[in-house]
């Protein structure tokens, strides 16, 4: 299926096979859930969690801006650049050691494990990578600017900005505004996008 094949080109650098010793794979693979021990701490968890990651204080990648991130974003849709789309997206690592512990979803009341909490990001960035591209891949989109949600917070030593619209010209020639990605984040002068979750 064309999906499928879409989200694993664009998330392949994300896997990885390495899980924490609470969770069971197999288990995972044969119900599409992930199984998780409540017991385990919070600080226990992370740490299992960071065992497959290298560690990391910035981010890579990205853009020096949140508008020529959203630029190279329509850009890499319109030709289907799935290595640079991988490139404008927080990877495992990142995560694991800049975004997870000021994350609200990893803090009580939420108390989301580092392990869940990646693979809810993972799996709905893909699918909503895999929309953006069955929609808009491989031609002119049209854009013409984007807004963002005025709102922003702060988590530590990340910005975080969003919701965001982009607003396109269509075939009709009416001017339409879609939501093509999630939040996006900031820290240390880059930008990069937290999830391409999307609402088409």
């Amino acid at each position: 299926m064309m999906h499928r094949s879409v989200v694993a080109l664009a998330l392949a650098a994300g896997a990885t096979a390495c899980r924490p010793p609470h969770e069971t794979p197999a288990a995972a693979q044969q119900t599409g859930r992930i199984v998780m021990d409540s017991v385990v701490p919070r600080d226990v968890a992370l740490q299992q969690f960071r065992k497959c990651c290298a560690r990391v204080d910035s981010l890579s990648g990205g853009a020096s801006s949140r508008h020529a991130l959203i630029q190279r974003f329509m850009r890499s849709i319109e030709t289907r650049d799935t290595a640079s789309l991988r490139a404008l997206l927080l990877n495992r690592d990142e995560f694991a050691w800049v975004y997870y512990e000021t994350a609200p979803q990893g803090l009580p009341p939420y108390n989301l494990s580092p392990a869940l909490m990646w693979f809810l990001l993972e799996g709905n960035s893909g699918k909503g990578l895999g929309r953006a591209l069955s929609e808009y891949g491989g031609h002119a989109f049209g854009y013409v600017d984007h807004v963002c949600d005025s709102s922003v917070v702060h988590e530590g030593a990340n910005t975080i900005v969003g919701p965001c619209t982009v607003r396109r010209v269509a075939s009709s020639g009416d001017t339409v505004a879609v939501r093509l990605f999630g939040l996006l984040l900031q820290r240390g002068g880059r930008w990069k996008f937290i999830t391409y979750a999307n609402k088409l």
